[in-house]
């Protein structure tokens, strides 16, 4: 039986699909890339399965799945579509009745995904839900990490939130933060680089959360750097208040990948509160000024909420005139979306108007524009490593440590692949646009 993954959303649930791909591999399942090979398939009646690993963090993200799924069935009415992820935990009655979601597995039961799929071809299924109570799921399903299409391997060593921010419905979703040992990790990176990963992507729902015993996220990343030798290491969304003195001292290890997402959210101190962040602004700053001062040529990148309910527009400039004097590299900006189930959208009676958050967000993402153009071409003439991607991204053939996206000559390139190269950037190229979309072009050296 051939089956196909979707993932959805952020890199856990890369790696959680990793992890998708391998238990329906082990139980005899066949993964296919192309929706094509699938319908090609020589035995005709054979089941044709798609797993949807859905996003719940906006209203919108479920949208895209059910989107998806009417899509999908469009095309083969006969095909079987699974439905998992954080949509399916916490958006299960949009699924419930929705003819094209034929199983509905929560994240609760993300782990039986194979034994539920054989039951169901065997028709011995009597139920098309299966979900419980997330906050009562203690294991983090740590086996996956290896998702076929990508170069990098994105490793979940966290999961879960404990903090329950009032725009957010991800603890929820995910439950209770629980971390894997650092034991388990340093043998998982000593297995991803047997297998010939150059880079591994930290990664959690909250990884300034971390946690073994008395072991925090610093302890990690030093243990990881003294036991393994792969390549290079790059750290996932950090909180201003995570970035600690000790962390940065790592980061003078030349395999720590000198690139850091922050999420802010706000840079205003009373919109921090509303959205129940745990700093002010001052913290934002004082971060973004350490990382500037200690890490040489860091790339930066910041998520930011525009029009926030209580967010005025006194409190929004605040934000917008202290990001513009702050060291940073490219803003990742939503406009809120109200998220059924979260503080902020079921009690909060203030409200922005859509127009103005939709006005709001585009004036932080053309300072964004500004600024990625001007940090790019500061990064011409530069030499840096570059890892060699199996599928290109937005256009680009490499990722440096620094993130930056790099276009190459296309001579040789299929044997480069996964690996790392040397590369002088030669340009700049921006393609503009509200995507903000940028990229090098670099030679071989």
């Amino acid at each position: 039986m051939k089956y196909q993954t979707h993932t959805f959303g952020c890199k856990v649930n890369t790696y959680d699909t990793g992890l998708i791909q391998k238990n329906l591999s082990n139980q005899g399942f066949v993964h296919t890339k192309s929706h094509q090979e699938s319908l090609n398939s020589e035995v005709a009646d054979q089941p044709r399965i798609h797993v949807l690993n859905t996003c719940a963090v906006t209203a919108e993200a479920t949208k895209e799945a059910v989107k998806m799924i009417r899509k999908l069935k469009a095309q083969d009415p006969f095909c079987t579509i699974v439905v998992t992820g954080c949509a399916a935990q916490v958006d299960t009655d949009q699924f419930e009745n929705l003819p094209g979601a034929d199983l509905v597995v929560a994240n609760s039961h993300k782990s039986l995904l194979p034994g539920l799929l054989n039951d169901y071809f065997k028709g011995t299924l009597k139920h098309k839900i299966f979900k419980s109570n997330i906050f009562k799921k203690e294991d983090l399903e740590q086996e996956g990490g290896i998702e076929s299409s990508h170069t990098r391997s994105f490793l979940k060593i966290q999961d879960g939130c404990n903090s329950f921010c009032s725009f957010c419905i991800i603890p929820y979703a995910r439950g209770k933060s629980r971390s894997i040992s650092i034991l388990d990790l340093v043998k998982k990176v000593n297995e991803l680089q047997s297998l010939g990963h150059q880079e591994v992507v930290l990664t959690g729902v909250h990884i300034g959360d971390y946690e073994d015993g008395q072991n925090k996220i610093e302890d990690l990343v030093e243990t990881l750097l003294l036991q393994t030798s792969v390549p290079r290491f790059r750290l996932s969304s950090l909180e201003p208040i995570e970035v600690s003195d000790r962390l940065l001292e790592l980061y003078q290890d030349s395999r720590m990948c000198p690139h850091f997402h922050m999420s802010i959210q706000s840079a205003n101190t009373d919109v921090l509160f509303q959205m129940k962040r745990k700093y002010t602004q001052t913290e934002v700053r004082d971060s973004l000024l350490k990382i500037d001062k200690k890490i040489k040529n860091a790339f930066i990148g910041m998520d930011v909420i525009a029009g926030f309910p209580t967010e005025t527009e006194d409190q929004f400039a605040d934000t917008y005139l202290t990001l513009a004097t702050l060291p940073w590299t490219r803003l990742h900006v939503f406009p809120y979306s109200e998220r059924k189930g979260t503080r902020a959208a079921d009690a909060m009676k203030v409200s922005v108007p859509y127009h103005e958050r939709k006005q709001r967000a585009q004036r932080l993402r053309e300072l964004s524009a500004n600024r990625y153009q001007e940090r790019g071409q500061a990064q011409v003439d530069q030499i840096q490593k570059a890892l060699v991607l199996k599928n290109s991204a937005k256009g680009s053939q490499a990722l440096t440590r620094h993130y930056w996206p790099v276009r190459l000559p296309n001579s040789n390139l299929e044997e480069l692949k996964g690996k790392e190269i040397n590369v002088k950037l030669d340009r700049f190229v921006w393609s503009g646009g509200s995507s903000q979309d940028g990229y090098l072009e670099g030679s071989l050296i």
